[in-house]
């Protein structure tokens, strides 16, 4: 039987050790790291792991994607898929700093309590994420926008957030609009008449205060998945998964959502680890995954 074998390619100086434990755990036999990876460097890379096999062993062969750009992981996992030739074919997956998995459980946990508590769909929402410009919030967005929300990002700089929101529009062909939430005024301004909030700001950074919480009266649910104190919403406990916050509307805590997460990474691993043919996962696949697991 021949081993599973994991290639696991950043862009950046190192290798997530989360991700190299996760892939280890999941059932890969090998994991192999290799940082700094250019765009250009994938196809060849993904040559030398592809044809070293025989076509019967090369589905034991697969390929991870890491970093922390949602957007270069898309373009590095698309070059994966141009490089391959039947019947030398291997598997793929992108999860750049486990951003497509974190927000597919986000999303997937606020869809659960929406529809459970609110009986509402996504689609039926106004949402509004916080610290959209980097890859969780970004990837938020997408899902929620894919899925036929209205959806507002936001940034502490408008134009940063801006480029985000036609990036967007560009690439999957779904509009957000875009907004500046630097001072509480404008953070007030950008939560009023949304019905979901989503928190992806960095680590330790509150973004929503109590008061805040209880002036949002169309507010229903509220996310957050920086697990460093101060909380980015206030109020809000680790572990929540649906509780009261100020204001009424209920509150979903980073640890339950990094419980989703976690089983969703584990999942697509084992998923990929497992397949009888070569697959490709990317955050669609994550989000379709942690909405079994929610």
């Amino acid at each position: 039987m021949a081993k599973n074998i994991l290639h696991m390619l950043s862009p950046l100086r190192h290798m997530s050790p989360f991700d190299v434990n996760m892939a280890l755990d999941a059932g890969y036999d090998s994991v192999v790291p290799y940082i700094d990876v250019k765009l250009e460097e994938v196809m060849p890379l993904v040559q030398d792991a592809m044809f070293s096999r025989s076509p019967r062993d090369a589905v034991h062969t697969a390929v991870f994607i890491g970093g922390k750009d949602a957007v270069l992981a898309l373009d590095m996992l698309e070059q994966v898929r141009k490089t391959l030739l039947k019947p030398f074919e291997i598997s793929a997956f992108a999860d750049p700093a486990g951003s497509f998995t974190t927000a597919a459980a986000m999303v997937a946990c606020v869809e659960k309590i929406l529809k459970k508590k609110n009986g509402k769909a996504l689609a039926d929402t106004h949402i509004v994420i916080f610290g959209a410009t980097g890859p969780v919030g970004y990837t938020c967005g997408v899902i929620a926008a894919l899925e036929g929300a209205e959806v507002t990002l936001t940034a502490r700089e408008l134009s940063k957030v801006q480029a985000k929101a036609d990036e967007i529009k560009q690439r999957f062909g779904v509009t957000v609009q875009a907004a500046q939430a630097k001072s509480p005024e404008e953070i007030s301004s950008a939560l009023a008449g949304k019905e979901v909030a989503l928190c992806c700001a960095a680590a330790g950074v509150q973004v929503l205060s109590a008061s805040m919480l209880a002036a949002a009266k169309s507010l229903l649910v509220s996310a957050d998945v920086n697990a460093v104190p101060p909380a980015g919403i206030e109020g809000l406990e680790l572990m929540a998964n649906g509780a009261e916050l100020a204001g009424g509307s209920l509150g979903i805590g980073p640890l339950a959502i990094g419980d989703v997460k976690y089983k969703t990474e584990s999942g697509l691993f084992q998923r990929m680890a497992g397949s009888p043919k070569a697959i490709s996962l990317d955050f669609r696949d994550a989000f379709s995954l942690a909405r079994e697991i929610a």
